[in-house]
């Protein structure tokens, strides 16, 4: 009891004093990690040349980042809840930074994907603890215009790096996108070092009865492992193969779901998906970066191919949509403080799809300018939607389970962002293949201009109804206007 009414003391201190120095340390966190994302969507097409690969090839450098935190963040998360959030986040950063370096130095794509699965491990390890951190030294009330501004760093990674990695593939390579991040995270890491003190109260193995879910561990990382392999398989393979790993991604679901019912500690605390609005909350985040990111992957192949401009111009188009995040993302976290999440993320959804359906319009013929407006309707749509569905998440947990929770709501964005991805291989690959006689993307010519240009229709016509979806389940969630207090009866 004492011991828990120190952390209160000292957090509190922390929250008055240190507060926004903290926030600045979780915030750098987000935009490396978010710039990094958007530097590798638009050196894709000159990864996939300089290596001669084929676009499923290309993707797994993508994709092994993806997969690497969507299977470890549940276990970063509870980690965080047993040791420090400090000790977590500051460490990923330094890992984060040395896959970084390694990634540069990278001979070929084994390599760069090797190194990715590095890079992406310490990725994990900030986003598991970095709501976290923001939630214990942000009173409620103030959590929803916090989360606001974790959208701004979001949006500024995200608006940096299209226009710095364009710069360095137009001026050098797309090596030195990995580079560009190192000096900072050093930095950051090094200072952060001392602002989160206070945040590492909490006793190493703070509760001696805890046991780790391995088992759980072991079972989510075949599932999604499995999923994505599935998803990736859609060419040159037999049908037993993918009858199999049908059967395997079916028997890790079932596994999962058994172990962790009867777990006491699990490390996918099915309990939590009771609340109707944490769980729509959850399952709206995927999707939402699932549509996302079907874009992010293919319009820079669009944008090089059918449009013909530099990495350069590429990275100005997709500047686009962090701009509108960058302007939409704070008043959406402070209008969540007075007219709650309900009303603000179903709006955001659909003006999602209403972008996506708006870019099915696009031709060869089209300028610049055509791309980077609806790219600018479907980040308002998303940022809108962003920042009252996390507070919403986070507003109701108990204060224990708060490491979990901040876990679970990054797994469930970069299983999205992991989805799309998956999805925009399959269904564009698959509708280009047939539209052309086989041919892969790597094999385009002038010849396949039309049959890219039907196919990337089609896959964000498919994209804007699952968007669509999400709006609709998004209306059914609670209003989700938290700022007093938590709603559970255990912290009351």
């Amino acid at each position: 009891m004492n011991s828990n009414k120190a952390l209160t003391c000292s957090l509190s201190v922390l929250a008055k004093q240190k507060r926004w120095a903290v926030f600045l340390v979780v915030a750098v966190g987000v935009f490396l990690s978010t710039m990094d994302s958007s530097m590798i969507n638009v050196a894709l097409p000159s990864i996939m040349r300089s290596f001669g690969t084929s676009l499923p090839q290309t993707e797994w450098v993508v994709l092994i980042y993806l997969l690497t935190i969507t299977a470890s963040l549940l276990f970063w998360g509870r980690v965080a809840d047993q040791l420090s959030l400090r000790y977590i986040y500051l460490s990923g950063m330094l890992v984060f930074s040395i896959g970084s370096v390694a990634c540069f130095l990278s001979a070929t794509l084994f390599q760069l994907i090797t190194f990715r699965f590095l890079q992406g491990m310490g990725a994990a390890m900030m986003m598991s603890t970095g709501p976290a951190i923001i939630k214990m030294v942000f009173p409620p009330g103030q959590l929803g215009k916090a989360l606001g501004l974790i959208g701004i760093a979001t949006s500024m990674g995200l608006l940096a790096g299209p226009v710095i990695s364009g710069f360095l593939i137009h001026n050098y390579s797309w090596r030195e996108i990995f580079l560009v991040t190192v000096p900072v995270s050093t930095s950051v890491s090094i200072v952060g070092w001392f602002y989160l003190r206070a945040a590492s109260e909490k006793k190493v193995f703070a509760n001696s009865s805890f046991r780790f879910d391995w088992a759980g561990m072991l079972f989510w990382t075949g599932l999604v492992s499995m999923a994505v392999l599935l998803s990736t398989h859609h060419s040159g393979v037999s049908g037993k193969i993918l009858i199999t790993e049908s059967i395997a991604c079916l028997s890790f679901f079932l596994l999962l779901v058994k172990t962790e019912l009867r777990k006491q500690n699990p490390l996918f605390p099915l309990s939590l998906f009771r609340n109707r609005s944490y769980s729509i909350a959850m399952f709206c985040a995927a999707l939402s970066f699932a549509v996302l990111f079907v874009v992010l992957i293919l319009m820079p192949f669009y944008l090089d191919y059918i449009l013909g401009l530099s990495a350069k111009d590429i990275g100005l188009v997709m500047m686009a949509v962090p701009i509108a995040v960058f302007f939409v993302s704070p008043l959406s976290g402070l209008y969540y403080n007075t007219i709650g999440a309900r009303f603000l993320t179903t709006s955001g959804l659909s003006i999602a799809a209403f972008g996506l359906l708006l870019l099915c319009f696009l031709s060869a013929s089209s300028s610049p300018f055509d791309v980077a407006w609806r790219l600018a309707v479907l980040g308002c749509g998303q940022a809108l939607f962003l920042s009252p569905n996390s507070a919403t998440v986070l507003e109701n947990v108990r204060s224990d389970q708060t490491g979990v929770s901040a876990g679970m709501l990054a797994t469930a964005r970069n299983l999205g962002m992991l989805t799309g991805v998956s999805l925009a291989g399959l269904i564009f690959g698959l509708l280009f293949s047939r539209l052309s006689g086989g041919l892969d993307l790597q094999q385009f010519s002038s010849d396949q201009v039309q049959n890219f240009i039907y196919a990337l229709r089609l896959t964000f016509t498919i994209t804007a109804v699952f968007s669509g979806i999400g709006a609709v389940l998004s209306s059914f969630r609670g209003r989700g206007k938290r700022v007093k207090g938590y709603n559970n009866e255990e912290d009351k």
